[in-house]
């Protein structure tokens, strides 16, 4: 089997972009011996403090962040990054060619629960100039390379560099990443969604209307049965969708009028929107492709929906026909 960096040196991509790829990696491992070792490493459970988004930090949210932060900062190419966990975004290196974004351990709510958790992170090219926050809002089609890590059972790399998503598989005797699954698609077509339904009465009327169609199942207007399933952790939901096709979605709604997203943009729905776009999925908004989407600040949160493309362009048409209003504002 390949090795990870066998397969990187076979790419159409710059050397510095290689070795970022293979620090982030090799960061990965670490953060996975971490998670593994849970409640023995005394890692489990909540700190005092709060990120920028109002969240009670898990403590190995932070241990996490600060492991990729001085990976990256001792990698020598990498510009600047930002982080959920950082209120701003952080100089790294005025000689390094990319910048990266990240959520060190998305799904941290699973921690103490020994449930799915996973890292998130995109690479953006850096552009000229002094480092500001502005460097760092480009489209989504930007990204040098986007990819996740899950740690479960066996701990998987999901990567894409532009060409396609391959799954890189941590063995633990010879500590290497080795290509398990080139060229992942998924299918066009699913009978599997997921959803938080404890948010069902803030939704959308098109949302509303979609999912409870789903449920109708036979007897309903979509005249067959679909299966719900939820992780909790991005990484985990997106993965199963690679892996199986489905459609996942974290919808705009109304529960808190001054947060009407919960996920943010840069370091969660773009990675997995190129992943899910390089895999022959879609990923939208329900209004707009999150791939195109100019973001407007490093912590922007937007509405996710993305997976299989079939039942994506289903759930947009259930959005065009129902939806009256104004298109919220991002």
């Amino acid at each position: 089997m390949q090795t990870l960096a066998q397969h990187l040196q076979l790419q159409a991509i710059p050397e510095s972009l290689t070795q970022l790829l293979l620090t982030l990696a090799d960061t990965s491992k670490s953060i996975s011996q971490a998670v593994r070792h849970g409640a023995l490493a005394g890692v489990l459970g909540a700190t005092e403090q709060e990120n920028v988004q109002g969240e009670t930090q898990k403590k190995l949210d932070v241990i996490t962040n600060d492991m990729l932060k001085e990976a990256l900062k001792a990698s020598g190419q990498v510009r600047g990054l930002a982080s959920e966990e950082e209120d701003y975004v952080v100089p790294v290196s005025a000689d390094g060619e990319y910048l990266v974004c990240f959520d060190p351990l998305d799904g941290s709510s699973n921690i103490d629960i020994n449930s799915l958790v996973g890292t998130i992170f995109s690479v953006l090219p850096a552009p000229a100039g002094e480092l500001t926050e502005q460097s760092f809002l480009q489209a989504g089609r930007n990204q040098a390379a986007a990819g996740y890590v899950l740690y479960g059972p066996s701990t998987i790399l999901a990567l894409t560099v532009g060409n396609g998503v391959n799954f890189f598989t941590l063995n633990p005797e010879s500590g290497e990443f080795l290509l398990t699954q080139e060229n992942v698609q998924i299918s066009k077509d699913t009978a599997e969604f997921a959803i938080n339904m404890s948010n069902q009465r803030f939704w959308e009327a098109p949302m509303q209307t979609y999912i409870a169609d789903l449920l109708l199942g036979k007897i309903g207007p979509r005249e067959k049965s679909f299966n719900m399933r939820w992780i909790a952790a991005m990484v985990g939901d997106v993965h199963r969708v690679l892996c199986r096709g489905g459609i996942f979605t974290y919808p705009t709604d109304n529960k808190n009028p001054a947060k009407p997203y919960k996920l943010r943009l840069m370091y969660e729905a773009n990675p997995m929107a190129l992943l899910v776009e390089q895999a022959g999925g879609k990923a939208t908004t329900g209004y707009e492709t999150i791939l195109d989407i100019q973001p407007q600040e490093i912590h922007q949160r937007v509405a996710v929906i993305l997976g299989s493309a079939n039942e994506v362009d289903m759930c947009l048409e259930y959005h065009a026909e129902d939806y009256s209003g104004d298109e919220p504002t991002l």
